[in-house]
């Protein structure tokens, strides 16, 4: 399992289950504090694997920067053609409620679970 972790967050990647999970706070982030999870996303990309997954269940907050990198990142799923996306998330936490579904317009293959 490889890992990023900040003051507010971490953010890991279990191998097993092809998952990527978010847990914690993304705020007072630009773009380029986004980079690293960024490249780390696509790093796991990069490997066309049939499918994977965003956990963001635990993510209880995302600024617009970090939607910004999660929508570029489905993107990119998307010209990839390869491997398809799964984004789990958690209904109660209000941002993912409205938030999630935009990604589907981004990638309409795109499978939304809520917990």
């Amino acid at each position: 399992m490889k890992e990023i972790k900040g003051e507010q967050y971490k953010v890991n990647y279990k191998q097993e289950s092809t998952t990527i999970n978010f847990e914690g706070s993304l705020r007072r982030m630009g773009m380029t504090d986004y980079q690293p999870i960024e490249n780390f996303m696509n790093e796991i990309l990069d490997q066309n694997l049939g499918e994977i997954t965003l956990d963001l269940c635990e993510l209880v907050f995302l600024n617009s920067a970090g939607f910004r990198m999660l929508s570029k990142f489905v993107i990119a799923v998307r010209k990839q053609a390869k491997t398809q996306i799964v984004v789990k998330g958690n209904q109660a936490i209000t941002w993912q409620n409205t938030s999630l579904k935009n990604l589907q317009k981004l990638m309409p293959s795109l499978i939304l679970k809520w917990d």
